[in-house]
């Protein structure tokens, strides 16, 4: 039986692509939202989930965090995916034709430059892939979509120009997330452990429980924060760190954190894909 993997969206959608490119051996399943994602693999409809946690351009991903610490899911991996945007036509379509770019409203000021010199006009979609699906179910020569070359394949568009957006280094990272946990120690980059936590009502909580890190030289990659319930009193900390649970000083630093925090919740030790230093 053909394992999946799910990823939220329409299909041709840069989770999408991330899907096809960490695990292109199984079938990726789209669903309409994140919610949706993390409740097929709870389910066992899916076996993995691919999650966007954040993007070089545009920082964290909305809700993302929010979902993690309940979803009952462990990260395994993760995988980065570089944003190429594309401008697809439908067949016979030129460039000179085309009056008008689809996309969501994030990626449109992303090739602002582009669609400037050609004097295109974006028009605001709920999706990028979607706006691919419609573009090529309308017909229309002088529409276009702003989107992966996956989403071009899917949909029978074709390529009108390639990678036009103005930034070179717009990368999206998303955690690969499972029913069961795995912290066998595997990867060419070493181990990344990633944790959530609450600092104790004390003064300066957070500079003593960060204090055991910096002592045991441990390198920690991400420090986020986020309220808790909405409430502007309760705040809870996401960390990255390099390093395996079983390491002697992450267990000295993961000590000294429990001093200084409350439910301290590890959600995944996995491969880093890239090295960190």
């Amino acid at each position: 039986m053909t394992k999946r993997i799910a990823f939220q969206g329409e299909p041709g959608a840069y989770s999408h692509e991330a899907c096809r490119n960490a695990r292109p051996d199984m079938e990726a399943l789209p669903c309409r939202t994140f919610e949706d994602v993390i409740e097929s693999v709870r389910s066992g409809e899916a076996d993995l989930a691919m999650l966007p946690v954040e993007n070089s351009t545009y920082g964290r991903v909305a809700d993302i965090h929010r979902l993690l610490p309940h979803s009952g899911l462990h990260i395994v991996d993760e995988a980065f995916v570089r944003v190429h945007i594309n401008l697809l036509g439908v067949p016979g379509a030129k460039l000179k034709d085309i009056t008008e770019a689809h996309s969501h409203l994030v990626l449109l000021p992303q090739c602002a430059n582009f669609l400037k010199a050609h004097g295109i006009r974006g028009r605001v979609s709920p999706d990028n892939a979607r706006a691919a699906r419609e573009v090529s179910e309308a017909g229309e020569k002088h529409s276009a979509a702003l989107a992966s070359e996956l989403a071009g394949e899917i949909y029978g568009l074709e390529l009108l120009a390639r990678h036009i957006e103005d930034s070179d280094d717009n990368t999206t990272r998303f955690l690969v997330m499972s029913r069961e946990d795995d912290r066998s120690r595997r990867g060419e980059h070493g181990m990344i452990t990633s944790f959530v936590f609450q600092v104790r009502n004390i003064p300066a909580a957070l500079y003593k429980a960060m204090g055991g890190f910096a002592t045991n030289g441990i390198n920690m990659t991400k420090l986020e924060s986020y309220m808790v319930d909405g409430s502007f009193t309760a705040t809870q900390f996401y960390a990255d760190i390099v390093g395996h649970p079983e390491d002697r000083n992450v267990q000295l630093a993961m000590d000294e954190l429990q001093h200084f925090t409350t439910n301290v919740e590890v959600l995944g030790v996995y491969p880093a894909a890239r090295p960190r230093g």
